[in-house]
């Protein structure tokens, strides 16, 4: 196999771990109403299926990218990819609530050794920009589409077998995974340890994301955010990421070297990514509880219904995102896109109690593929912007620690707002298929709103791309977007 041909291999053999990561949340979430009957959790405690690996991956997700900088890409997400296996075989086996939690922590954490060094090694693999866009393209539909394509996964495996098997199917792919890494991924030494690690940075930004996380997915999703332990909790977190930052400025080596937040576009695109993955997350979350609650749909028809999206954001995003990015520069392709996703959101907004899936759910899921498919792509390359060679899997872990922070903040305020306006409207008298839409109709709003926010942000922030500089020494050390206007 030439070694063009090779990239491209590696490329998807990337991507493939990348889906196993991705699929692994929303195949749980369809698959939760049969864990619980077989485990005997309660309607609280079953939250802790989906929590305990969230809490892992995300407080994770930056140190994994930077120890990747440090000692090997190739290496971490090799040991990840074995990690997540072997966690996901012991999820499979489970037969009570405690092993099935403390293996979704450990799964956790080899998702999180696994996703956050792989923007890094496409970067790196990739340096010419028309191919980088063409490849950022592929990973922003993998990482977008995953969601999706879960909900099918997950109701066919559910129903057709059951919910130990969401978790068994993970152990083929991974294998077949790690045996095509090895052969296709390019070696890689990271700078080394030698001057030594950031063990102190390490444990305060671990300490700090984890307890982040679990602040959003339990006392503020379950207490309420004004909550006394809400926000003594929340305070502490913040703490410790003040603490963190002080010490990174401070270390001769530190574990997050505090310029890679000098670029606005990395800052900003980071932000962005935050905030519409909060506001995109009601789609898939509260978006599959309309059609089963009011709509009355099961967990293989809730997948069904979400494939257009699926297979029209990965024809778009294969096709013609790299195309719309290398044309009109990264700003300009992610305006576009985020006004489509809030245009979809906005339509989400208005579903009634009798909805048609072809008049009300069908176009604005139409909607929000076309926008993900340009979105995505541009702000996975402006967050990769600013990245020297040195840096790219921390601004890898970067990426995927914004992602999950707010998907996990989107989830809980978008769930108890949602609740919140159900209740009321149930207290006032309503029917419940009212009330739940209601609930719902609200959290579309917030989260039209958020992406509204991002907007703004690309619009202040974000600088227009510089046009790539002719052969020279300084630019090969970056790993400049450079796609043109």
């Amino acid at each position: 196999m030439n070694s063009e041909r090779s990239r491209w291999v590696a490329l998807a053999v990337l991507c493939t771990g990348m889906l196993m990561i991705v699929l692994d949340v929303t195949v749980v979430n369809v698959a939760l109403p049969a864990i619980q009957n077989d485990l005997g959790f309660t309607q609280s405690s079953l939250a802790w299926v989906v929590n305990a690996y969230l809490i892992a991956f995300g407080g994770l997700l930056l140190l994994a990218g930077r120890v990747g900088d440090l000692v090997s890409r190739r290496g971490v997400f090799l040991a990840g990819l074995a990690v997540f296996v072997l966690a996901s075989l012991v999820c499979g086996l489970a037969g009570s609530q405690e092993v099935l939690i403390a293996a979704r922590f450990v799964q956790g954490v080899g998702g999180a050794m696994t996703s956050a060094v792989i923007l890094g090694v496409i970067v790196t693999m990739f340096p010419e920009p028309r191919e980088r866009a063409k490849a950022l393209g592929f990973y922003s539909f993998v990482a977008s589409a995953g969601g999706s394509i879960g909900l099918l996964a997950g109701g066919v495996l559910t129903q057709g077998i059951n919910w130990h098997w969401i978790f068994f199917i993970n152990i083929p792919i991974g294998l077949a995974t790690g045996v095509a890494s090895v052969r296709l991924l390019p070696r890689d030494r990271g700078t080394g340890l030698g001057r030594g690690a950031d063990l102190l940075g390490a444990v305060l930004i671990t300490a700090a994301l984890m307890l982040g996380v679990y602040t959003i997915v339990k006392p503020a999703a379950e207490l309420g955010w004004g909550s006394a332990q809400t926000l003594s909790l929340g305070g502490a977190s913040v703490l410790l990421l003040l603490l963190f930052v002080l010490r990174e400025a401070k270390a001769r080596d530190p574990l997050v070297p505090l310029r890679i937040f000098r670029s606005a576009n990395v800052s900003g695109a980071n932000a962005i990514q935050s905030l519409t993955v909060a506001g995109m997350f009601g789609m898939f979350f509260l978006g599959t509880l309309y059609l089963q609650r009011v709509l009355g749909y099961d967990s293989l028809t809730t997948g069904l219904a979400f494939l257009p999206h699926s297979v029209l954001m990965g024809a778009l995003s294969l096709r013609y995102s790299e195309r719309l990015v290398t044309r009109f520069g990264a700003r300009a392709t992610l305006l576009g896109g985020l006004v489509l996703i809030a245009a979809g959101l906005a339509l989400f907004a208005r579903v009634p109690v009798g909805g048609s899936y072809l008049v009300d759910v069908l176009p604005a899921t139409l909607l929000l593929a076309v926008g993900i498919s340009g979105a995505f792509p541009a702000l996975a390359a402006l967050a990769m912007s600013g990245a020297t060679r040195e840096d790219a899997g921390l601004a890898s872990g970067l990426v995927n620690t914004t992602t999950q922070v707010g998907a996990a903040m989107g989830l809980a305020v978008l769930a108890t707002l949602s609740a919140t306006r159900t209740g009321h409207l149930a207290a006032e008298g309503r029917p419940e298929a009212e009330a739940l839409t209601g609930g719902y109709q609200l959290a579309f709003l917030i989260g039209t709103a958020l992406v509204a926010v991002s907007i703004a942000i690309a619009l202040t922030v974000l600088k227009p791309e510089r046009p790539e500089p002719a052969e020279d020494s300084e630019a090969e050390e970056e790993l400049p977007l450079s796609v043109g206007l």
